[in-house]
């Protein structure tokens, strides 16, 4: 009996955090530095759990498509551009920490700073 309940709470405390992905709902300004200086811009992002849809580019009225993954406080974004169209960066993957997200652009090329906008 007390080997099934310790196990069972095994279990739920396995589970937990599994089932509690960051908030990343909402509009962000953008902050890519490299070696060449920064570049600003802007992303929004729509969630329902962990599943993450948005955008990234320039402007609001010039949006890049993006594949987000989000697995807990670690969020994963890679641009799909139009053909001929250029970006700041193919892939880039954050930490989630509230009202700020920071990480690498394409695994050594830079950094980058979300910051959430208040609408």
């Amino acid at each position: 009996m007390i080997r099934r309940l310790v196990l069972s709470g095994l279990l739920l405390a396995l589970a937990v955090p599994a089932a509690f992905a960051a908030d990343v709902s909402g509009k962000w300004r953008v902050t890519i530095s490299t070696q060449d200086g920064k570049i600003n811009g802007f992303a929004a992002f729509t969630q329902t759990g962990d599943a993450v849809t948005g955008w990234v580019g320039p402007s609001e009225s010039d949006p890049i498509p993006i594949s987000v993954a989000l697995k807990g406080n670690k969020l994963t974004i890679r641009t799909h551009p139009q053909p001929g169209r250029n970006v700041a960066f193919d892939k880039c993957e954050v930490t989630v920490n509230g009202d700020k997200m920071t990480g690498t652009v394409d695994t050594d090329k830079g950094t980058i700073e979300f910051t959430r906008s208040v609408p």
